[in-house]
């Protein structure tokens, strides 16, 4: 039997690389005839670099960036050459990432995007006239007011000390945005991300996602009110002072000024699509843009069964991530999928939807889930191992 393994990174303990090798150790054990291939892949994410490189090839530029902290970190660019110019590619969370700071450092009331500025001028320092930002994975929900400080937009004082301190920038702390969104009007930012969330509100990424990046009720509250009012001061800066009436264009379909906080996806990485949608930016599947990097639908079609996964497959997983993707593509290829996770949060009704064919969770109990925090390859690859046994052939 042909088994592609195709798995996300496991948050916090694997890369999808590292899973990929795990699942393919384990089902050796158990299957050691199969013809196994192995596909790391990414949503835009940790992994989302190598997963780009490995696909593309390229040119890896490396740099020192800060972290969420402002600590120096080793970070990269991947620069590609191609008929219609030059194309960087960027990982947010080598800069912005939950995974760079200790579980007593997490506060998304200070941390900052700045190193992710440092990178997407590093990318622009190289030629590049379309920079494609992978976003998932980060620590920060500061509107993304640090990559536009990093990039010119106003003093780091201002703008780098973390999404609690926006509710003090005042229009003068962003004397440079303008000149910054004139600068980057010659580059296609794209931003690979499924997250399509706002920037605030109910669904917004203060309400949603800050809890998961170390935030307490209040401090969501305290950062909703601080970005809100960090939009509003936005629309002023760029609307004073000779701009056109309607700096962020008009909505096609309505007629009405464009919110650029209220555009889906402004609340992805803790508000950075939203400071890349002010530069012009306009966002991709992140997902959709690694499986077509891949070759995926190709290489569904040559399998006999996908194995894929995640460090916890929930309800966000269904829609607009690797497990989600990858699964959707098997369908349309007629290929059964199987979810090996960390845990498995969701029941078969809401996974049928979209073809998967089993679900199988690393850790079911509170004994199990500190076992594969401690050794988290060798359960996964124990776990593969069990599953590879209802799934191959037995001869």
């Amino acid at each position: 039997m042909r088994v592609l393994i195709a798995p996300d990174s496991f948050s916090g303990t694997l890369t999808a690389t590292q899973a990929a090798e795990a699942i393919a150790a384990g089902w050796r054990e158990a299957a050691p005839d199969d013809e196994l291939t192995i596909m790391p892949l990414s949503d835009g994410g940790p992994g989302f670099l190598d997963v780009a490189s490995s696909a593309i090839g390229g040119d890896v530029v490396v740099a020192t960036v800060s972290d969420p902290l402002g600590r120096p970190v080793p970070a990269a660019i991947l620069v590609v050459d191609g008929e219609a110019g030059r194309t960087a590619y960027v990982e947010s969370a080598q800069a912005a990432g939950l995974h760079l700071l200790a579980a007593d450092e997490r506060n998304p009331a200070l941390t900052s995007s700045w190193g992710v500025g440092e990178l997407v001028e590093l990318a622009e320092s190289e030629g590049a006239r379309r920079i494609v930002i992978g976003l998932g994975g980060s620590s920060t929900n500061d509107a993304g007011a640090g990559l536009l400080a990093a990039l010119g937009a106003g003093p780091a004082e201002a703008l780098a000390r973390g999404g609690a301190a926006l509710a003090d920038v005042t229009v003068p702390d962003l004397a440079g945005l303008r000149e910054v969104r004139e600068r980057f009007r010659g580059v296609d930012l794209v931003i690979a991300s499924d997250v399509d969330n706002p920037l605030l509100g109910f669904k917004g990424t203060s309400a949603v996602y800050s809890p998961q990046k170390g935030a307490t009720p209040g401090v969501a509250q305290q950062l909703e009110a601080a970005l809100g009012q960090f939009a509003e001061t936005v629309g002023r800066a760029v609307g004073s002072t000779g701009a056109p009436t309607e700096p962020f264009g008009v909505d096609l379909l309505s007629g009405k000024p464009r919110r650029p906080e209220k555009e889906p996806g402004a609340g992805a990485a803790g508000g950075l699509g939203y400071a890349l949608m002010l530069l012009g930016g306009h966002r991709i599947s992140g997902v959709g843009a690694v499986l077509d990097a891949v070759d995926f639908e190709d290489a569904v079609r040559g399998h006999d069964l996908v194995v894929t996964g995640e460090g916890c497959f929930d309800w966000q997983s269904l829609s607009g991530k690797v497990v989600s993707g990858v699964a959707t593509a098997a369908l349309d290829a007629a290929t059964p999928t199987v979810v090996i996770a960390g845990q498995v949060m969701v029941g078969r009704r809401e996974t049928m939807g979209l073809g998967i064919s089993g679900c199988y969770a690393v850790a079911e109990t509170l004994d199990q889930v500190e076992a594969a925090m401690t050794d988290p390859v060798g359960t996964l690859r124990a776990r593969a191992a069990r599953v590879a046994t209802t799934w191959s052939p037995r001869r």
